[in-house]
């Protein structure tokens, strides 16, 4: 990888002001920009090392909402009680992720910031990965890619495991640059790059997220991903379902995709085929075709379509503790 400078802050503040040069990158856990800098796809001069910033690390629990500091390792929040009993959606996210060693260095934030697995960029080939003017996704091999938004040149895939989560829950996120802090929906740390001198996140440059805060909640949560493989794996497709519940019916739900759009997306549709409807096999499957109804996969993708229609079923489903699927 290429030479850089070093540097350790101790405090948010100092974090920030390191942050300010160009070609400046933050690091956490390091399970993403190491892999990127060995590859040449990122090459910063200077790295700024977050783990002696103890502020950013651990879990606070309120009143009105449980603050994550944006450094706290995933193996830390699968160990939060509170995490697993009130927000099972976040805590099956992580628990999915990579392995226990990868877990315990990968970070929330570094979860949710880490840049798209699409193995064109990977490949040193730009985010939107166009090459003489064509788009080497829609012309190659885009069996991982995504399967909405797919109008435009953006094709890779929000890669987070934790966004879907913490969107459908209505966490936000603070960043912290040099004009000072502020606080915005995790949704809106995401989006659609429309060329390539854009990114597909939001912060600006010189700024660190810091923590995400998600709303106390009685709502019932689940997350379910499918993957090729049981462990070690990418999702193929994930959903987040939050349901409000008045009785057994649904008062007003949240469902969030991931892994099949090039941010984490919001289904409306699904939301409202559920909404005002007990959660059973048959009004989950109804609420899984509405989810999809404005898909539109790629040459080698459209089996993404069957699977976001599965984990959407199941994730309205775990939330209200039907798991037919593990049962023996």
């Amino acid at each position: 990888m290429k030479a850089f400078d070093y540097a350790a802050p101790a405090s948010v503040e100092d974090a920030v002001k390191l942050l300010e040069p160009r070609h400046t990158a933050a690091l956490g856990g390091g399970t993403d920009l190491i892999n990127r800098m060995k590859d040449y796809v990122s090459s910063p001069e200077h790295i700024v090392y977050l783990k002696d910033v103890k502020s950013l690390a651990g879990i606070e629990s309120g009143r009105n909402a449980l603050t994550i500091g944006a450094n706290t390792t995933l193996a830390a929040l699968l160990a939060s009680d509170e995490v697993k009993t009130s927000y099972p959606a976040v805590w099956q996210s992580a628990y999915e992720v990579g392995t226990p060693q990868i877990r315990n260095m990968a970070t929330v934030g570094g979860n949710l910031l880490q840049r798209p697995r699409c193995w064109y960029y990977r490949s040193g080939n730009g985010l939107l990965a166009i090459k003489d003017g064509k788009s080497l996704v829609r012309a190659g091999d885009n069996r991982y890619h995504a399967i909405f938004l797919t109008d435009g040149d953006a094709l890779f895939v929000s890669p987070s495991s934790l966004a879907p989560a913490l969107i459908a829950l209505g966490a936000k996120a603070t960043v912290q640059g040099l004009k000072g802090e502020r606080t915005i929906p995790v949704a809106d740390l995401y989006r659609v790059p429309k060329s390539a001198q854009e990114r597909e996140l939001s912060l600006q440059h010189g700024e660190l997220l810091t923590k995400v805060t998600i709303p106390v909640t009685k709502a019932k949560n689940a997350s379910v991903e499918a993957r090729q493989k049981q462990s070690h794996d990418w999702p193929l497709a994930l959903a987040s379902a939050v349901l409000d519940l008045d009785g057994d019916r649904v008062r007003s739900a949240r469902i969030v995709l991931g892994a099949v759009a090039p941010v984490p997306l919001r289904s409306e549709a699904a939301e409202k085929a559920i909404t005002g409807k007990p959660v059973t096999l048959e009004t989950a499957a109804a609420a899984a075709e509405a989810a999809v109804q404005d898909a539109k996969p790629l040459s080698m993708n459209a089996y993404k379509v069957a699977l976001t229609k599965t984990v959407v079923k199941r994730a309205l489903l775990a939330a209200v503790g039907n798991r037919y699927w593990e049962e023996g």
